[in-house]
């Protein structure tokens, strides 16, 4: 998204910190051929509102400084509140990717971030129909585009890089043969209870898992005592590629990610959610991703009955949301300043 948009704008890329472990981030800038930033706040782990605060007096500073037409920001992390606020508070209009996502769990942090961001903006870029279907619920109907999904953009273009018998041989795994297992969200990795019983549901699995583990969910386990059976291999977490290769020839995978659901869907994988709810309600529509939360005995029914249906309907967009994205932002740019 970064380098066509600088071919028709002049893009400030401004990276938080958010994500603060500084090998992941690094290899996810490089995988993805994006540019260095120009402004990096390195703002860390925090509380919520310690980190937002700090990402305020950041931002704020570079819009001050730079001056922009429109500030954009992506999904629905502390990242795109603190963006999102500190441009509305300067009269800069707001460019929202991934806009009109609702969970309606309000318990997620990630939900009260979209749904602020979403108010907020002049330019409402959703990856789909039913996103944009939230916000007419809303009472928001300006501004509102449906782009597609950027991911798949990035799936197109990086997601066939990494040597996939190499990636399975690392972890000494046969193609379909095993499991993709990640979690992140703070529903799970802050409730000891709900981490303890994901990580029983993937001990019971009749097969190897292969689980990328992130820093905070390796502290979680670590403080709680809980230890994954002799069929789960804990690994540092992985580059994008490589990711992608060990997904893609997986029996399943079982994830709280966002992201990850709709990379299985876009490569015909099965998919177990361990959530109540998700975003992308058309996977699980389509019958490719099962609903489980954090029961272990919802888990393992779920990897019982796993099923490939018959069809896979085309979803999220053709793999062109950036150009897209880059026509919509065209617009705002040539409109009056804070008009949609």
């Amino acid at each position: 998204m970064s380098r066509p948009l600088r071919q028709h704008h002049h893009e400030i890329l401004l990276h938080t910190g958010q994500h603060y472990d500084d090998a992941m981030s690094d290899r996810f800038f490089n995988e993805l051929d994006l540019p260095q930033p120009e402004i990096e706040l390195g703002v860390g782990s925090a509380s919520h509102a310690q980190q937002t605060g700090r990402m305020l007096i950041g931002i704020e500073t570079a819009i001050t400084e730079h001056r922009p037409d429109a500030v954009l920001v992506y999904g629905d992390t502390n990242s795109t509140l603190a963006g999102a606020l500190a441009a509305a508070k300067m009269h800069v209009p707001i460019a929202h990717v991934e806009a009109g996502l609702r969970s309606f769990n309000r318990a997620m942090p990630e939900e009260i971030n979209r749904v602020v961001t979403d108010s907020l903006s002049s330019l409402l870029l959703c990856p789909s129909e039913t996103a944009a279907a939230n916000l007419r619920r809303e009472g928001i109907t300006s501004g509102v585009s449906v782009v597609g999904d950027v991911m798949a953009d990035v799936l197109a273009k990086f997601g066939g890089t990494a040597n996939a018998a190499a990636v399975l041989a690392r972890f000494g795994v046969r193609e379909g043969q095993y499991f993709v297992a990640t979690v992140h969200r703070a529903e799970n990795t802050d409730n000891t209870s709900r981490l303890g019983s994901i990580l029983d549901a993937l001990s019971d699995l009749p097969s190897p898992v292969v689980f990328p583990a992130h820093p905070r969910v390796k502290a979680a386990m670590a403080s709680a005592g809980l230890r994954p059976g002799a069929n789960v291999t804990v690994v540092e977490p992985l580059g994008y590629a490589s990711m992608i290769a060990l997904a893609k020839h997986a029996r399943a995978v079982l994830t709280d990610s966002g992201g990850l659901q709709k990379e299985a869907y876009w490569l015909g994988v099965p998919c177990v959610t361990l959530r109540d709810e998700t975003e992308w309600l058309e996977t699980v529509a389509s019958g490719w991703n099962t609903l489980t939360g954090s029961d272990r005995s919802r888990i393992r029914a779920a990897v019982d009955r796993l099923d490939i249906p018959d069809s896979r309907p085309h979803l999220y967009g053709d793999g062109a949301a950036a150009s897209k994205i880059i026509e919509a932002m065209s617009r705002l740019a040539d409109s009056p300043k804070g008009s949609s």
